[in-house]
């Protein structure tokens, strides 16, 4: 019987919080690279009352529309929703939270007898994985607080640490991870965004710059403020010609930003909300200049931000502030201005000569376009799996 690649989030789907769209995405390479990937998830509360669904588990099928729609994902990723049957929560005890369900009951059962290689964020499921004999693939964003256990870390099965940057590289070696087993690797993007969508561009740049306004800035990515929406509010203010447009945010941050800008009496500039991944390469590529005014701080030591090189496969001109992790790519020859964090003077003068420098191009530039390439999830994965034992590749 063949076994599987299997894809673990601890979430259900759909959602927009950069961590899934990475879970997501990095099943949808490895399914397009050929490998027989499933990508295992939460179910929704409302289809967790079939007791089929929770002995009758390993039943991989296709994503539905709305998460095909929803991520881009193409024809060959299967997936595999949990049921989490009442009084299940993340919020429990010891014997009715997700992860005792996940970790004593699905995987161990139904999952891991089928599952010839894991790959997955979630430590718990790591050590369990293990734990059983099966070998792993573990991604880490973010700083972390305990120590690694020696006996996983140290295991043969442990194949390979991923994370995006060198600051959460030396947390985890201090937290006791073999340095030998670490790579660093920035995110990726979607091969949907080298796509190009002239007309769909076109549509969006006549819908969105009113009132005379001939230059499009857009930026795509969450409402907040390290990240530098609020320091393009003040820029939208010191230039009234040009329309900022943001894509990204709901619920009752977004409603906020939309009464400040009202407030503020800001009328050049619109907030999209969330956009589903079919939607976003032709904003992206309607744009002027695309925006990533990322402020200082913590958070500008480890991101490695999606949107970045989402903005690179558009092939359009980047206005980007000089966090720690984006550095490099200063030198590098592509299509950006670039200018101290935290300082919206310098970003309005970086954003009115980047325009002048690097007038939009109706098909992109095409040495921003050939640079990203080597950022797409498929060549991300690829890197990932040439540090795993063959015996363990499928």
């Amino acid at each position: 019987m063949s076994k599987y690649y299997i894809f673990f989030t601890r979430d259900t789907l759909p959602q927009a919080e950069a961590h899934i769209v990475h879970d997501v995405n990095t099943a949808n390479a490895a399914a397009n690279l050929g490998y027989p990937a499933v990508l295992v998830y939460l179910n929704n509360q409302e289809k967790s009352f079939n007791p089929l669904s929770w002995v009758n588990v390993f039943q991989p099928q296709n994503p539905t529309k709305k998460l095909v729609k929803y991520y881009n994902i193409q024809e060959h990723l299967k997936v595999l929703p949990l049921a989490m049957p009442w009084p299940i929560s993340s919020t429990g005890g010891k014997w009715t939270n997700v992860s005792t369900i996940i970790c004593k009951y699905y995987f161990p059962q139904h999952i891991f007898p089928q599952t010839k290689i894991l790959h997955t964020l979630d430590w718990n499921l790591v050590k369990t994985a293990i734990r059983s004999g099966i070998p792993v693939i573990y991604e880490r964003e973010h700083n972390r607080k305990n120590n690694y256990e020696p006996e996983i870390v140290n295991n043969p099965l442990f194949q390979v640490a991923v994370t995006v940057a060198d600051s959460v590289r030396d947390n985890m070696i201090a937290k006791g991870m073999p340095p030998n087993k670490i790579i660093k690797l920035h995110l990726s993007f979607n091969q949907s965004f080298l796509i190009r969508e002239i007309e769909a561009a076109n549509l969006w740049r006549n819908q969105l710059l009113l009132n005379d306004r001939h230059k499009l800035i857009v930026y795509s990515g969450g409402l907040y403020k390290f990240k530098g929406v609020d320091l393009l509010l003040e820029v939208a203010q010191q230039l009234p010609n040009f329309q900022f447009v943001f894509a990204g945010g709901k619920g009752d941050r977004l409603n906020s930003y939309r009464q400040k800008v009202q407030a503020q009496n800001i009328n050049n500039v619109t907030f999209l909300g969330y956009l589903q991944h079919d939607q976003l390469p032709s904003l992206l590529q309607a744009a002027d200049i695309l925006a990533h005014p990322h402020c200082s701080g913590e958070a500008a030591t480890f991101t490695s931000p999606l949107k970045f090189f989402e903005y690179l496969a558009s092939g359009m001109p980047i206005v980007a502030t000089e966090i720690p992790p984006l550095i490099e790519f200063k030198l590098a020859n592509i299509i950006a201005g670039w200018c101290e964090t935290d300082n919206p003077v310098a970003y309005a003068r970086c954003l009115e000569q980047t325009i002048t420098n690097y007038p939009r191009k109706v098909d992109g530039y095409r040495q921003q376009i050939d640079f990203a390439r080597q950022f797409s999830w498929e060549n991300r994965l690829t890197k990932i799996m040439s540090h795993v034992d063959k015996l363990f590749c499928i």
